[in-house]
């Protein structure tokens, strides 16, 4: 019998009564109210919660706050942040895009180190006496390596100088998660093949400039006419997937690389790649591992720290991950005198060290600034001309790929023709970029594959392109320390990346082999090839070969011979949906004019011709005259009382 059973719950005068409210009846000689933090999903008390967890919530709550602030604010209008007005995006939020621009900003980094490293080969304005020895050194070296130096510093500055205007210029204006660069492939085919290593090309450095500045303003004509944007639509839809699948690929491959990621693989004589992971001192003359196969430190603190680790908290939806273990693995690599350092006793290192140290440092442009050749005069030859075309149809298929591929990863296509929102101004953009890179001595300015790190933290909104700008405008400060993130800190992140990429594989259409046969080329040409422009090239010349004999026999079988699963084709038109290009619509407003003008001048002809008895030709009913018909008729009508 419980030993509240005495107690009576009735009253003579109210009735039954109900028990008191926060009263339970426990066990015997207990009584309890029930805890007021208890949750109805079966979660702890606030106070029985460990302090970690409520300074976690608390942390949580602030960001909450500053988001939906922020989200609603002026920064909050121009981006369309979440709950910004009715052409806001759901799910861009303040904090997230932050840190996606703190995450390309990590992921693009390298630029900074490796643009730099690879124009200063051409040597700029420094002087390099042949003939060179066996080893490529000028006559005077000693000179050209201290003028070499300093023009890598010069290119440091121009670089972050570069990527961070035409990032945040273009955030601004397209509100697209995507920053600008100098492109990594374009800077190795403008420093080996058209000027040269130590000037030893077929055209000098100035001369190349000018080259790279009057492509920005053909994109310009290109983009303000919509020829650029009609070149683009006219790509068949597998094969714009599959560009997609092929920059995941290579984003894997490039992480995979020493120059740029773990140092995984590398390259080999036998065969087109091998297994690496061996220290820098064990690779031959041809970058093979000769032996210590898997035994890199550096590789494996890359793979467990800035891979496992990352995917780890990934798993658990742990926010800023990827910047979490892009920061540990660079912090790890800065002490000296360890397995992992970045900075190892060598002269690369000891330089690298001193750099480091300067932490905060601003190096003025003193050798490449203002060095286009205006008056090229004779210099101007079949030599130029080609390398300006070759830039121009590798830079208008890289960039554009690049800008489809990255708004169709963050879900910011429209329409049936998957276009993205205001891109005539992001072209324009991108050639106002060109030829601004091209006065500070950088190559072609293009959009980087990178972007899709940041795309992958949660960036939808050019807020993420102004953040990892702004990030590129203190590395002109705090280039020492920007510049000092390892290549195995940032490799895992491109190949996780590269997995978040790759997932659209599954809408490239496999059903009909015309289709499926060209978007294969293309996703593995790209990576295989090391050029987006390559494989894109390849798909597109692969599609209209096949599928134009396959059109050739359906014709002239008359429609009796048909491939397999034809009818499950792709459609594709050389007239894609969508408004034409602005300069064929004005020469079609042009020619309509032009024969609207001549059809009224022969109606007026016609009508100030006299007849043959002198009277005039507009009191005669003719089927030009329809409305002095219709008057006649009316009044016989009204004549005959009808």
């Amino acid at each position: 019998m419980d030993h509240f059973d005495h107690f009576s719950w009735e009253s003579p005068e109210l009735g039954p009564k109900k028990k008191p409210a926060g009263i339970e009846m426990g066990p015997v000689g207990s009584c309890s109210a029930p805890e007021a933090d208890d949750h109805a999903d079966g979660s702890l008390p606030t106070r029985h919660r460990s302090w970690k967890a409520r300074a976690l919530d608390s942390f949580k709550d602030r960001v909450g706050r500053v988001d939906e602030r922020m989200n609603n604010s002026v920064v909050g209008r121009v981006f369309n942040l979440k709950g910004s007005g009715p052409k806001s995006i759901p799910d861009a939020n303040f904090s997230t895009e932050l840190r996606a621009g703190l995450t390309t900003f990590a992921t693009m980094s390298y630029i900074i180190a490796v643009n730099a490293s690879i124009l200063a080969d051409t040597g700029f304005d420094c002087e390099c006496k042949k003939p060179l020895d066996n080893a490529g050194n000028c006559v005077n070296n000693k000179e050209w390596t201290a003028c070499y130096e300093e023009v890598k510093l010069d290119l440091i500055t121009a670089t972050a100088a570069v990527a961070a205007f035409s990032s945040i210029l273009f955030g601004l204006f397209t509100n697209l998660p995507v920053c600008l660069g100098p492109g990594m492939g374009l800077n190795a085919y403008f420093t080996y093949q058209v000027v040269g290593a130590k000037g030893t090309g077929s055209i000098p450095y100035k001369t190349a400039l000018t080259a790279v500045f009057i492509e920005g303003w053909i994109f310009m004509f290109l983009a303000l006419t919509g020829m650029r944007h009609w070149l683009v639509k006219i790509i068949p839809g597998t094969i714009k997937t599959a560009s997609g699948v092929g920059i995941g690929l290579f984003l894997t491959l490039i992480g995979m690389s020493y120059s740029s990621g773990i140092g995984i693989i590398t390259g080999a004589i036998s065969t087109p790649l091998a297994i690496g992971g061996c220290p820098a001192s064990s690779l031959d003359q041809y970058g093979e591992c000769t032996g210590e196969v898997m035994t890199n430190p550096k590789m494996w603190i890359g793979i467990c720290l800035g891979g496992l680790f990352v995917v780890f908290l990934m798993a658990f939806k742990v926010r800023a991950s990827i910047v979490i273990g892009i920061a540990l693995v660079s912090i790890l690599s800065w002490p000296r005198n360890t397995a992992v350092t970045y900075f190892p006793d060598t002269d690369d290192g000891n330089r690298r060290f001193a750099y480091f140290r300067q932490i905060v440092a601003f190096h003025p442009i003193k050798h490449t600034l203002g060095q286009i050749q205006w008056d090229l005069g004779e210099k101007f030859d079949t030599k130029v001309l080609v390398a300006l075309i070759t830039l121009l149809y590798v830079d208008i298929i890289d960039c554009t790929a690049t800008l489809y591929s990255m708004a169709r990863f963050c879900r910011r296509t429209t329409g049936k023709d998957k276009d993205f929102p205001r891109s005539t101004t992001a072209f324009c953009i991108d050639s106002i970029c060109i030829s601004l890179g091209a006065l500070l001595g950088c190559s072609p300015v293009t959009a980087f594959i990178e972007s899709g790190a940041g795309i992958a933290e949660g960036g939808r909104t050019g807020l993420t392109a102004v953040t990892a700008g702004f990030c590129f405008f203190l590395c002109i400060f705090f280039a020492p320390i920007f510049a000092s993130i390892p290549p195995w800190a940032t490799g895992c992140t491109l190949m996780l990346v590269g997995c978040l990429m790759i997932r659209q594989v599954t809408k490239i259409n496999w059903a009909y082999i015309g289709d499926a046969v060209p978007s294969f080329i293309t996703l593995a040409f790209i990576p295989f090839t090391y050029s987006v422009a390559y494989g894109l090239l390849a798909g597109i010349f692969s599609y209209a070969g096949i599928n134009l004999c396959i059109w050739v026999i359906i014709k002239l079988s008359r429609g009796t011979i048909m491939p397999e699963n034809y009818d499950m084709k792709e459609y594709w038109t050389w007239r894609p949906p969508g408004e034409r290009p602005w300069l064929f619509r004005k020469i079609g407003e042009a020619i309509f004019w032009l024969r609207t003008k001549r059809r009224g001048r022969n109606s007026t002809f016609q009508l100030g011709s006299n007849d043959g008895s002198g009277g005039s030709s507009r009191h005669r009913v003719s089927p030009n005259n329809s409305t002095a018909a219709v008057e006649d008729k009316s009044t016989a009508a009204a004549a005959t009382g009808l």
